[in-house]
């Protein structure tokens, strides 16, 4: 009879003991098979803490992750799974609990918190926390974020076991994470870049796709953006058969945020022809809508000129634009181009000046962004105005278009393997 009770206990608790190595096989089968799943990282986390709730008989279960970008490695909850009304730990708590984990990057196993001396001073009297197990994510040597199961509901609390088990499932885990945030971040940067291509797209049509044909002149543009889509604007605008509108504009920095500013200032341009032929005008009325339409730390520089083309009068004006030079002749010097005011949206309701020259034969006016003069090399030498200067005394006899293929190959030349930094845009006018 003893026999009989004594082997029925063994079998019992072989079978108990088995039962449990099939449920951890279950719970590392589950997690193995999501290491190898196109789950997104919130629906991997999801299944890993529930599988942790059911299998250690928790009240609840919390994934934190810690933040890539967070210089000051701060936690922050991926996913909170519970069996109770528990829905969140104290702050001070959560706060003493990740700032341990990531001193000492080992698992932690708390069966009476209230008695333990590491955080029974954190302890309030409603605190609904009573018991923890507390691994560490780590992968290839760095802590990724920590998983914490909380109040076992056995009154022999976690055990050795448990802690083992936990461990094993966070070695797995931190590996599926990463996995999902890397192919996150990839299908991000796939949709960031195909963004950026449809930006590029638009921002190539609101550019003039060809150079006006006008009877007497040679007219070509040209702008090459630093990065997928730049700040840098010109345009070729035609008022009716005697007045055309040419400008060119360098909204401040580069990418998207430029490219936007760069959108609206078209159509800001674009409005202006239907008001009064000022270029002074015109400027005070882009400079209104963009000072009340961007924040303080954007603003726009522009060189814009209205072209009469029945006299040969250029009337312009340039807000706080790079100079442009006009070259007359053979032995005349070159004229930069100044007057004008301030850079469009420093300050409301400005004033601008225009002044006026006549082309004449043999005229070439070069106007440009900043990105040509301040292209730097590997010394951090600028390609300079000076250089810019020789290069056009030097090649003016070329048609506008070879000119401006000149000017781009003689500052990718000058700059060598440096990236380019900035975006390079340029129109060249001459009167035949």
């Amino acid at each position: 009879m003893d026999f009989n009770v004594k082997e029925l206990s063994r079998l019992q608790e072989e079978n108990r003991q088995l039962k449990k190595a099939v449920e951890e096989l279950s719970i590392l089968n589950d997690i193995a098979t999501a290491i190898n799943s196109t789950l997104s990282l919130e629906k991997i986390v999801h299944l890993i803490v529930q599988k942790c709730v059911k299998f250690f008989q928790v009240e609840q279960t919390v994934v934190m992750l810690l933040e890539e970008s967070d210089t000051d490695q701060r936690f922050h909850t991926m996913v909170r799974q519970m069996d109770t009304s528990v829905s969140r730990l104290p702050y001070r708590l959560d706060t003493h609990l990740t700032g341990w984990m990531l001193k000492y990057q080992q698992p932690l196993l708390v069966n009476d918190l209230a008695e333990d001396e590491r955080f029974a001073a954190l302890i309030e009297e409603d605190c609904p926390i009573t018991s923890l197990l507390s691994v560490p994510l780590v992968t290839k040597g760095r802590i990724i974020g920590v998983i914490t199961a909380f109040n076992k509901k056995l009154h022999d609390g976690f055990t050795p076991e448990d802690q083992r088990l936990l461990s094993i499932i966070s070695t797995q885990s931190a590996q599926v994470i990463e996995n999902a945030r890397l192919l996150e971040k990839e299908q991000e940067l796939i949709r960031v870049g195909e963004e950026l291509r449809m930006a590029y797209d638009i921002q190539v049509n609101l550019l003039p796709s060809e150079s006006p044909n006008i009877p007497g002149l040679d007219i070509a543009g040209k702008s090459i953006p630093a990065k997928s889509v730049g700040g840098d604007y010109f345009d070729f605008l035609t008022v009716d058969d005697r007045y055309w509108i040419i400008c060119l504009g360098d909204v401040t920095g580069k990418g998207l945020p430029a490219a936007l500013l760069m959108s609206n200032l078209q159509a800001i341009v674009h409005s202006q022809k239907l008001t009064e032929l000022s270029p002074a005008k015109h400027m005070k009325n882009t400079n209104t809508l963009i000072f009340e339409n961007t924040s303080d730390e954007k603003f726009v520089t522009m060189f814009y000129g209205i072209l009469d083309l029945q006299t040969g009068e250029f009337i312009y004006c340039n807000a706080g634009h790079d100079y442009p030079f006009l070259l007359n002749g053979e032995n005349s010097d070159p004229i930069r181009l100044k007057n004008g005011g301030l850079v469009l949206g420093f300050l409301p309701d400005y004033d601008y000046q225009e002044e006026r020259f006549q082309f004449s034969s043999g005229s070439t006016l070069v106007i440009y962004s900043d990105g040509i003069p301040e292209a730097k090399n590997s010394k951090d030498e600028e390609f300079g105005e000076e250089r810019l200067l020789e290069l056009l005394l030097k090649n003016k006899h070329l048609t506008s278009e070879k000119l401006l293929d000149r000017i781009v190959a003689a500052t990718r030349e000058f700059t060598g393997e440096t990236p380019q930094s900035d975006d390079i845009t340029s129109i060249v006018i001459k009167a035949l």
